[in-house]
């Protein structure tokens, strides 16, 4: 069992001994830290915080938690109850909220819950902020309300419509023209909330819907992770049903993958390089995504004459480097959009509206579309070495083996070739070397990935 404390959150699994995993205690600490942060940094009266989780079997109980923890700090609290990771995130400043709470683990396993901390602005915490957070927490320097000065719930479930509202309204969603189509699409909502949204959005946009795992339960009928060993009743299903494409998100639907009409995976790298092409086809900018995500976006935003520009890996990054860039979309290889004209977080319904606007206005299957983009495969794959071992020094060494090649070093080292590249980064909890690898086919990512493999353990002398 396991808790992780970190600049973005808590994370953790549910029961076992307090500071070792998600316990009731120590979701009331951190809850504490966030409300004694917002209450040292925002000089109010009177502070809010929007509250929203998945549908995870803890969800309730951490939840009411959390809730009842900042109303101990006199802290009002917009609860809106099932929700998704990008509805909290529309929410914060539609309500003029001081910041906003998500209770989800993500992809985690369904025994995983988490608290992931929002500003103001509706964006994830800074790194000094969500250190000040962790300091709060660890000195446990909470100074709770008197009886007359206690915070208060107000209920508001009705953010999953504003949130399909906002979604149709953007200039480049064109709900008539899909419904001309007459899509039919799978959806896999993992049993969470996404089984809620998804299929509504879907429902208002004229494209027929075939439900499967939208039961909100928590129950997650496979590993929620959206990869392609996870996926194998969604595929099977989009061939049965005769479907257009198939749609997959994670349980609080900020990951989105398509399942091609064939049955195969579109990518889920290649989710954001398709929402970007259209983007990019009606409103030319710029592009973000983070260093270990594909070149084929690099690509697309080249043919549309944009600039792309990668960032260190995590949202808060890529958001950050989006804005110093006015990069018009952007996000990350995991199925992440992030689409700034609706706002600066990853959301899996602005990503399906875009892409079933972009399938509209063109004559070809999702099979079709997929195969029209630049071909490039992955390979993931990591070294664990002795806790002797100096990470640093042999990243170092790798830097100086490539110098001649184009080298970026903001996050770990990578070292773009001609055809391909390689993405090096350290954990930072345990003595392993991470390495991505992208080329023209598998079988070139992968014996990259082996060759840089053995040179690692050449400089480590293993």
């Amino acid at each position: 069992m396991t808790l992780i404390k970190s600049i973005s959150g808590i994370r953790g699994t549910i029961g076992g001994k307090v500071g070792d995993n998600l316990t009731p205690v120590d979701a009331v600490k951190f809850a504490s830290a966030y409300g004694t942060f917002l209450k040292k940094t925002i000089k109010k009266d009177k502070l809010k915080v929007v509250i929203g989780r998945d549908a995870r079997i803890s969800g309730p109980m951490i939840h009411n938690l959390v809730m009842n923890t900042l109303l101990g700090l006199g802290i009002d609290v917009i609860d809106l109850g099932l929700s998704t990771t990008p509805t909290v995130e529309i929410a914060v400043p539609m309500e003029a909220a001081d910041g906003g709470i998500i209770l989800t683990a993500s992809h985690n396993p369904k025994q995983w819950n988490a608290l992931k901390l929002l500003n103001a602005k509706g964006e994830f915490l800074s790194g000094k902020e969500g250190e000040l957070i962790l300091e709060i927490a660890e000195s446990e320097a909470f100074d709770f309300s008197d009886v007359d000065s206690l915070g208060e719930i107000t209920v508001n479930d009705a953010y999953m419509d504003i949130h399909i509202d906002e979604v149709l309204e953007l200039p480049l969603v064109d709900a008539e023209a899909v419904a001309k189509r007459k899509f039919k699409v799978v959806v896999d909502g993992v049993n969470s909330s996404g089984g809620i949204i998804i299929p509504k959005l879907l429902e208002q946009m004229g494209v027929e819907c075939v439900k499967l795992y939208c039961e909100p339960n928590g129950h997650f009928p496979h590993n929620p992770e959206p990869l392609k060993e996870h996926l194998g009743d969604i595929c099977k299903l989009v061939v049965d049903e005769k479907a257009d494409f198939g749609i997959v998100v994670d349980p609080d639907v900020d990951r989105l993958a398509f399942i091609s009409n064939d049955g195969e995976m579109f990518g889920e790298e290649y989710t954001l390089v398709a929402c970007a092409d259209y983007v990019l086809s009606k409103t030319p900018g710029n592009t973000v995504s983070n260093m270990s995500s594909s070149r084929a976006l690099r690509d697309i935003t080249n043919k549309h004459n944009g600039s792309y520009q990668a960032s260190a890996v995590g949202e808060v990054n890529v958001v950050e480097l989006m804005k110093k860039t006015n990069a018009i979309i952007g996000g990350e290889g995991n199925g992440g959009i992030i689409y700034p004209e609706s706002h600066y977080g990853r959301d899996s319904l602005v990503g399906v509206a875009l892409f079933l606007t972009h399938l509209a206005n063109l004559d070809m299957t999702v099979a079709e579309l997929r195969a029209s983009y630049p071909q490039y495969y992955m390979s993931k794959n990591k070294i664990e070495l002795t806790p002797q071992i100096d990470v640093d020094a042999i990243l170092v060494a790798m830097t100086e083996k490539y110098k001649n090649e184009e080298i970026n070093t903001i996050d770990g080292v990578k070292i773009d070739f001609a055809e391909n590249w390689v993405h090096l980064r350290k954990s930072n909890t345990e003595p392993i070397i991470r390495i991505y690898t992208e080329a023209g086919t598998q079988a070139e990512a992968d014996k990259l990935a082996l060759r840089i493999i053995d040179e690692i353990k050449a400089v480590a002398g293993l």
